[in-house]
């Protein structure tokens, strides 16, 4: 295959297109540590536009709060790398493109930026659906360990496109 990206990346993301076409189903993403990764390895393969909707890279808080209308007082409350935030993201990304599901990624990538309560390799999943119940919160942590930065990109961005099948796995 001619790609950059890793094989394991380029495989998760033929499962993501080929379940979601076969029942017709259009996804979407926010990325923020990921920085687009997600969108590339969805378009990486062929056909993708009949399942792939739209993709936000919203890296900066900034740009989260413009392009996604994340609320402020939920940035400054809980953080980028929280589920509030994520939760916020996957539904922003789902309003703002039309699709049947949106997965929405924010965490620290290293090697600088992380915490005592949220260290290198934090990363925050949500998921959202259309005509689900907004109170029916579909948000994940994941502990993914100071394993390089690439490492933990990679490893979000699996998980991500798992969250993007029709039976998502089991947090």
């Amino acid at each position: 295959m001619d790609t950059i990206l890793p094989e394991i990346l380029v495989e998760a993301a033929r499962k993501v297109i080929e379940q979601n076409r076969a029942i017709g189903r259009r996804v979407a993403v926010a990325e923020s540590c990921t920085g687009g990764l997600v969108a590339a390895a969805l378009t990486e393969i062929a056909g993708s536009s009949a399942v792939f909707e739209a993709g936000f890279v919203t890296y900066s808080n900034d740009a989260k709060l413009g392009v996604l209308k994340i609320s402020n007082d939920v940035l400054e409350t809980f953080g980028a790398v929280s589920i509030a935030v994520a939760w916020a993201m996957a539904t922003s990304a789902l309003q703002k493109s039309g699709a049947d599901v949106a997965v929405a990624i924010t965490g620290i990538a290293g090697p600088g930026g992380g915490s005592a309560k949220k260290p290198v390799g934090t990363v925050v999943f949500g998921r959202a659906e259309k005509d689900g119940d907004p109170a029916d919160v579909h948000a994940d942590r994941k502990e993914f360990g100071d394993i390089g930065r690439g490492g933990i990109r990679l490893q979000a961005a699996l998980w991500a496109l798992e969250l993007l099948l029709p039976v998502p796995p089991a947090a």
